[in-house]
């Protein structure tokens, strides 16, 4: 009893929940890949954010522009707005596609040691 109460706090190879040595020997390495993911993740991030807010800044402040038509029942405002769908489209695929190809490989890669 006294054995298991002093060895209690510290990390086990063993056991649910444990710290395997492989992801000890690898940290390095994870700690990269995690930079990159966050890297990856943030870039994205701002590229919508500066899209979504570009285009509520354009109706804030150039309804002017937007209303002005390219063709019966077709304003700028729609095309924007279609822009602003399909960016979000082209950002998740660009996050799916780097994410399949780079990052979960480089994960196995890790968990096979």
């Amino acid at each position: 009893m006294a054995d298991e109460r002093s060895t209690a706090g510290s990390p086990s190879t063993d056991g649910p929940g444990a710290v395997s040595r492989e992801i000890l020997e690898h940290e390095p390495e994870l700690e990269e890949l995690m930079r990159r993911r966050f890297k990856v993740g943030a870039v994205l991030t701002a590229v919508m954010l500066v899209v979504y807010f570009g285009f509520i800044l354009m109706i804030a402040f150039a309804k002017g522009s937007l209303d002005k038509l390219l063709t019966d029942g077709l304003s700028w405002g729609m095309v924007i707005g279609v822009f602003v769908i399909l960016a979000t489209w082209a950002v998740t695929f660009i996050y799916v596609r780097w994410a399949n190809r780079d990052y979960e490989p480089e994960v196995q890669r890790l968990r096979r040691g």
